[in-house]
């Protein structure tokens, strides 16, 4: 690890030259930077991963069978487990889902589970996402360069090989591909996760393609590329929201998806990965009901649990956030990257009571949980060790079987004062060791 640690100098400036930049959109301009990498791992053991493994592979079975259900029968809602009047009025939620069966009954083929661990070293879920989760590309990449650095660092160690993840994403799509060519969908170069649209087309051998390469004739999809003659596409692993995916179906304004593919996607004609529609699933506020569907569809008690979780749309919980705001953390359902989180503790009274009153307003608006004083990690800052706060974003694939990738990306945050760690929020992220002993 020393080696690793010598050479993260140089290790970031080989991401910088391969494009591993992480871009966002801020004050109307388009902002790139490097998404900064430690060098200091995050060690997983093997009877860590073990329970994560179980517990995650329980989880995402469970969404994945509600959000058959919630586009099908409603029979979780039928029978009173999720409110009907919750999910319908999530933005996630889309009409033009409803009654699509998409190929082999998966909605959520990649799912991206954030967790931190408490300082007594249990794992809390934090967020799901379903929809579009990106970062696998980010370790990925950085454990290739840390093997080119130190070798012996990986023959000397038990750790778990990662370098899977691209064909564990190609069975994935192959597993759904309904006959054709298996694509990544990109909105293009100004996109905050372009560099891993390109790196994944690589790693499964997937085309990677723009909406003017990509039509529909009779509701079948095709790749019209360099060579002047069209082909069928069977699977589009697809990395632009829902609302920008088909014109004729959702936003007529946009210039970035593709028209018909829904018409398409409908006939069974082509593979969705991840399935639109997935957001009623990832409703910050759906989180909370996550435990319940377990018991509810798999007749099995979580293993994995949510932080604390109250919602204000009901009046017991709004009751107790509003007496307890100030050592609260509250998020906004409809934000995501950071964005939207409001700890009670760094307002002011003045401050407290205007956000009390934005909650009596909007309480569908918005999750709070108990602040989960969470582990914090070790990095490198110049030429010292310091502790900074971190999660861990696990990927689990969804195909024949539900696999979790035995890796992930844990992102931390640069500031010491910090809970955040996004990179949109200026975090930086690290490799994840899961030892096999």
């Amino acid at each position: 690890m020393e080696r690793i640690i010598e050479h993260a100098g140089r290790i970031n400036d080989q991401l910088q030259r391969y494009g591993v930049k992480f871009g966002i959109y801020k004050n109307g301009t388009f902002q790139e930077r490097l998404f900064p990498f430690d060098p200091i791992p995050r060690v997983i053991t093997a009877a860590e991963f073990d329970e994560l493994n179980r517990g995650l592979v329980q989880r995402v079975n469970a969404l994945n069978l509600f959000l058959r259900d919630v586009y099908g029968k409603k029979q979780i809602i039928l029978d009173g487990v999720v409110p009907e009047d919750f999910v319908f009025a999530g933005s996630g939620y889309l009409p033009q889902c409803e009654g699509i069966t998409p190929p082999k009954g998966i909605y959520s083929h990649i799912s991206g589970i954030d967790l931190v661990q408490a300082k007594d070293g249990g794992w809390f879920i934090l967020e799901d996402n379903l929809r579009i989760p990106s970062g696998a590309s980010y370790p990925l990449i950085a454990r290739g360069l840390c093997r080119r650095c130190s070798p012996e660092t990986f023959r000397e160690n038990p750790i778990v090989d990662n370098r899977n993840y691209g064909a564990l994403l190609k069975a994935v799509m192959d597993n759904v591909n309904v006959g054709g060519l298996n694509v990544i969908f990109t909105p293009g170069r100004y996109n905050a996760a372009y560099f891993e649209h390109s790196y994944l087309a690589e790693q499964t051998g997937s085309v990677l393609a723009e909406c003017g390469e990509l039509f529909v004739e009779n509701n079948v999809v095709y790749y019209l590329g360099t060579r002047g003659h069209k082909e069928r596409v069977g699977a589009i692993y697809r990395r632009i929201s829902d609302e920008y995916l088909d014109p004729t179906a959702f936003l007529p304004e946009s210039l970035i998806g593709i028209p018909g593919v829904m018409d398409a996607y409908r006939a069974g004609n082509v593979a969705l990965i991840n399935a639109p529609g997935n957001g009623v699933a990832d409703d910050k506020g759906i989180y909370y009901f996550v435990p319940k569907m377990i018991e509810y569809y798999l007749h099995e008690t979580p293993i994995l649990h949510n932080a604390p979780t109250y919602l204000p749309f009901y009046q017991e919980d709004r009751e107790y956030v509003l007496a307890n705001l100030e050592k609260l953390v509250v998020k906004d359902v409809a934000e995501a990257g950071g964005y939207g989180v409001v700890f009670g503790r760094d307002m002011d009274e003045t401050q407290l009571e205007r956000f009390r009153q934005t909650i009596r307003t909007e309480p569908r608006r918005f999750i709070a949980q108990e602040v989960i004083d969470f582990k914090d990690l070790p990095i490198m800052e110049g030429d010292q060790r310091v502790e900074r706060k971190a999660d861990l974003r696990v990927f689990v694939l969804s195909g024949e079987e539900t696999i979790v990738w035995p890796s992930g990306l844990t992102r931390f945050s640069r500031n010491p004062a910090s809970f955040v760690v996004n990179s949109s929020q200026g975090g930086g992220f690290k490799d994840t060791w899961v030892l096999s002993r």
